[in-house]
C-alpha cells in the first residue's frame, strides 16, 4: 500500500483501524531494532515499542502528512526511547552511565547476539550523552544522512556533525581504556 492510499485510509473512520494495523505490521520490526539500539534491552525495547504505537494511535488524527509516516514513527520512537532512558536514570539516581556494567548485562541477555567486543561497544555508546548517542546510532547503524537526521531531530546539520565527531572520539577512548584494563586484569590472573 502506498503512502497516499495509507493516509487516505487513516483519515477515513471506516478504514482507520485497518490502516493502522498495516502500519504496525509494516514498522514493528524496524522500530523495535531502532529502539533496541537506544535502550539496549529486549524487555525495555518491547515496552517502548508499545508506547510508540500507543502515542502514534492517539495522535494519528493530527498527522498532517508533511513528512513520511516512517519519519513520523521514527521520531516518536526515538523520543519515547530517550524519555524512557531519562526516566530510568532519574528513578535509579544514576550519576553516570559509564561503568554501569552494560557489557556484562548484555552478555547475560538471551536476546543479545553479539560478542564481548559488541557488548563493549554498546557500553561505550550507553556512556555517551543523550544527543551524541542518538546522533551516533542514527549515523553509524542506520547510515542516515545528516539532512534527514536534521529533520528527524529538529536540529542543524552542523550540530549533528559535531555531535557525531565527539561521539566517535569518546567511543574510541572508552574502548581503548577498557581494553587496556581487560589486558591488565588478564595479566594479573595469569600470575
Amino acid at each position: 500500500m502506498g503512502e497516499i492510499e495509507l493516509l487516505k485510509q487513516l483519515k477515513d473512520p471506516k478504514t482507520k483501524q485497518k490502516a493502522f494495523s498495516f502500519i504496525v505490521a509494516q514498522y514493528s520490526k524496524p522500530l523495535y531494532w531502532k529502539i533496541r539500539s537506544i535502550v539496549l534491552y529486549h524487555e525495555d525495547a518491547d515496552d517502548v515499542l508499545q508506547n510508540t504505537f500507543l502515542k502514534a494511535w492517539k495522535n494519528i488524527d493530527t498527522f498532517k502528512g508533511s513528512s513520511q509516516i516512517s519519519t513520523w514513527l521514527y521520531r516518536i520512537a526515538i523520543n519515547e526511547s530517550l524519555d524512557f532512558l531519562r526516566n530510568r536514570h532519574s528513578f535509579a539516581n544514576v550519576e553516570s552511565t559509564e561503568g554501569n556494567g552494560v557489557a556484562q548485562q548484555l552478555m547475560a541477555d538471551e536476546y543479545f547476539e553479539g560478542d564481548e567486543g559488541d557488548a563493549l561497544l554498546q557500553e561505550a555508546i550507553a556512556a555517551l550523552p543523550e544527543v551524541q548517542r542518538t546522533t551516533f546510532l542514527l549515523r553509524y547503524y542506520d547510515e542516515m544522512k545528516y539532512a534527514q537526521m536534521s529533520k528527524l531531530l529538529d536540529t542543524s546539520e552542523g550540530a549533528l556533525k559535531a555531535s557525531y565527531h565527539l561521539a566517535t572520539k569518546k567511543i574510541q577512548e572508552y574502548i581503548k581504556r577498557n581494553k587496556l584494563f581487560l589486558v591488565f586484569a588478564l595479566n594479573l590472573l595469569s600470575f
